[in-house]
């Protein structure tokens, strides 16, 4: 009976082939591996054809899936391919580190996720090798003499006696004393189980402390004794490339996976030609010139580094610093081939939560693949397709999973359009295992979110918040509550600005969820009551305000008053126009007054004359010029179109300021250079030129005729974009 100790280090494309290597040397019959005890059913799955890595293992305590940790694994980790060759020759496979249901019960809820694999240790024992060699680069120095060779049984004998060295007199933590422990106690049970040739991979940091003869089984089994545990559940999750880097906080990470599966893949001199053939065609695809020449001065340069330094081989330095001085493009290959956003995928019936793999199944209906790189997504809600896409992207916001973000919101021409920005992230899928307890489904969990959100909601901006999300998932079951919390609500509540701030986004949740096919009459019950409320309240509410409260009622009036248009309410042709005519006189604030008379102006309400006459007697002599100032501000803020296409009203203005005493004058200054300074450039030169007498040439943007068949195309095109019907012109 033989144990060979196999140490690699995690994610070395060198150790991989070197395990291989020594698997086909050994033969034998037993394989242990580095990874918790407790995962052992889910390795089974290594090297099924649909579970391609980078992929890991998620484990997570059940009672609090918060408590959670990984262990990833990419194509080149010595762990994966030893599993692997495994499997495929039907040697039995043991999980031997400590096993999760221990690991977890010492962790908190919040504490930050862990990797169970490679974590580190507080020597350095890579650094002391390679400044006992000479090289002041541990890693490199590190791949020069394992990650690019592969030598098999040698190379495992020698690091053996390394890190022999490296570990004397060091004194392990209590957690790694007892990682060592239940791995030795695991290779006892694997001798009396009467295997010959036990082959063991793990941390080559570990090698040293798993001479089974260095401690009793009496000792080990005492310091494992009488831990805590918890109930363990294990699925395996998509992991990326770029989680596998020390950047992202995973403690064994590797600084450069892509470049390390290119090694792995492509071993010996052929690969850095190789090398220079992908980063040629990247170049070209993003613009860049590369051309064989550039290939083969690239890797001589490579080799002629190498030599230099005194490097046995190329190694990434050498391509890299060749790559920017031949080809250039250097950031794009750096992102691209050095890190890579390689990401994995794992079959429907592999270990998941229910959750989860509604989640997949939904993806594949609404052919949408996750991405580790980042996609704009462009979707038309017109078509099936489209709405499930939207609706899968709604369903998880509405249940915590930031898949996508809406890039570009729903504007007055984009009913039918939805511009999304995607990125799957490995966090998700704990996230998914979090939000399990909503639901099996995507659609129950998110509902279930969505109702409790209602129920906890303290402000009538969040529960049109949650009405809207429960629209725009098409989530009916969570529209009826809702809404009626919404209306109970809006009945009550006696913040006016709180009923006007909701009136928007309750606004766009009628208008476009009318757009989806959804029933939203319940809906529009509440905003015309609401309407009602704001309605008769307005006048009293802008009594006695300070500047900022009358800053804030502008801005509600003008949100308002686009509400009522987007859905051409009743109220916006009489009621509405009745209270603004109010406060215009009565509005107990000069920019209350003044924005409501535009408002007046803009929906046609009050005749040009009509508005003269306001913006006159607001500015007359008898005004101080703070208020007149204020009216001003109200009536023009964010756009002067209405001063330069009244002439007459900018006379008015003119004559307001050219009036105005030295101290009045600089007391409005500061104010009227604020409302001007917002006009856009070409309205300030345009209004310069009216005042100063020059001639304006003005174009209403068409010619002396129309050409009928250009202007039908147009309608079609518009008209289609609005989702109307078409019609024929006379």
């Amino acid at each position: 009976m033989t144990v060979h100790l196999l140490g690699i280090r995690h994610h070395g494309p060198g150790s991989a082939r070197s395990v291989l290597r020594s698997l086909d040397e050994l033969q034998p019959d037993a394989l242990l591996v580095e990874v918790p005890a407790d995962v052992q059913g889910a390795l089974r799955w290594v090297g099924d054809d649909h579970l391609e890595p980078p992929v890991s293992l998620l484990g997570y305590v059940v009672a609090e899936p918060a408590r959670a940790a990984f262990a990833p694994f990419a194509g080149f980790s010595p762990e994966w391919q030893a599993i692997r060759w495994a499997n495929e020759r039907e040697v039995p496979v043991t999980a031997f580190d400590l096993p999760l249901s221990l690991t977890l019960a010492q962790a908190s809820v919040g504490e930050p996720v862990g990797e169970l694999v490679g974590e580190s240790v507080p020597p350095d024992p890579i650094g002391d090798l390679a400044a006992a060699a000479g090289d002041p680069d541990p890693e490199r120095w590190w791949e020069d003499m394992i990650e690019h060779r592969g030598d098999g049984v040698p190379a495992f004998d020698a690091v053996a006696d390394a890190m022999t060295a490296a570990r004397e007199g060091f004194v392990p933590s209590l957690e790694e004393h007892r990682r060592e422990a239940h791995m030795r106690r695991a290779i006892r049970q694997t001798v009396r189980s009467g295997a010959q040739r036990i082959a063991v991979v793990c941390g080559a940091w570990h090698v040293p402390a798993l001479d089974v003869t260095s401690t009793t089984a009496t000792a080990d089994a005492a310091v494992l004794r009488k831990l805590p545990k918890v109930k363990v559940s294990v699925a395996w999750v998509p992991w990326t490339h770029r989680r596998l880097t020390p950047a992202s906080g995973y403690g064994a990470g590797v600084e450069s996976p892509g470049w390390y599966r290119h090694v792995f893949e492509h071993p010996g001199p052929d690969g850095v030609a190789r090398f220079f053939v992908d980063a040629a065609r990247l170049v070209r695809d993003r613009g860049g010139a590369a051309s064989p020449d550039h290939l083969i001065a690239g890797t001589r340069l490579a080799d002629s580094l190498a030599a230099m330094r005194g490097r046995p081989r190329v190694g990434l330095s050498e391509v890299l610093d060749a790559a920017g001085a031949v080809m250039g493009g250097l950031d794009t290959v750096q992102n691209d081939l050095v890190i890579g956003d390689a990401l994995g995928t794992v079959p429907q019936s592999a270990p998941q939560v229910p959750l989860a793999r509604d989640v997949a199944a939904a993806q594949r209906s609404a052919r949408l693949r996750p991405s580790a790189e980042i996609v704009n997504l462009e979707i038309d809600l017109r078509t099936p397709t489209g709405l499930r896409k939207s609706h899968l992207l709604h369903r998880l916001l509405a249940l915590g999973v930031a898949w996508g973000t809406l890039a570009e919101g729903r504007g007055s021409s984009g009913t039918f359009r939805e511009t999304w920005t995607l990125r799957w992230e490995p966090e998700l899928s704990i996230r998914l295992i979090e939000r399990a307890g909503y639901g099996t489904t995507l659609v129950s969990a998110a509902t279930a979110r969505l109702v409790e959100r209602a129920n906890g909601a303290s402000s009538l901006a969040e529960l049109v918040g949650v009405l809207d999300a429960a629209l725009l998932g098409g989530l009916p079951d969570a529209v009826d509550p809702a809404v009626r919390r919404l209306a109970n609500r809006a009945a009550t509540d006696p913040d006016l600005g709180q009923l006007l701030d909701a009136s928007v986004p309750l606004a766009h949740a009628l208008r476009y969820g009318d757009v989806r096919g959804t029933d939203a009459s319940s809906l529009r019950t509440v905003f015309d009551g609401l309407v009602v409320r704001v309605v008769a309240g307005l006048p009293a509410a802008c009594r006695s305000l300070d500047d900022d409260a009358a800053e804030a009622v502008v801005e509600r009036l003008t949100g308002f008053q686009g509400a009522l248009a987007m859905l051409d309410h009743p109220a916006r042709r009489d009621a509405f126009p009745t209270v603004l005519a109010q406060l215009s006189e009565q509005g107990g604030h000069g920019l209350v007054e003044g924005r409501a008379s535009r408002l007046l102006h803009d929906a046609g309400v009050w005749s040009a004359a009509e508005v003269r006459g306001r913006v006159g007697r607001a500015l007359s002599g008898g005004t101080p010029p703070a208020s007149g100032a204020a009216f001003v501000e109200g009536f023009v803020a964010g756009s002067g179109t209405v001063l330069v296409h009244d002439a007459e009203l900018l006379d008015v203005l003119d004559g307001w300021i050219a009036g105005l005493d030295p101290a009045g004058f600089e007391a409005v200054l500061v104010l009227l250079r604020r409302t001007f300074g917002a006009f856009e450039p070409a309205e300030r030169r345009q209004l310069m030129a009216l005042l100063s007498g020059r001639a304006v040439v003005r174009s209403d943007g068409f010619g002396d005729d129309v050409d009928a068949e250009r202007a039908a195309a147009a309608l079609r095109t518009v008209r289609s974009m609005l989702g109307l019907a078409e019609v024929v012109l006379s």
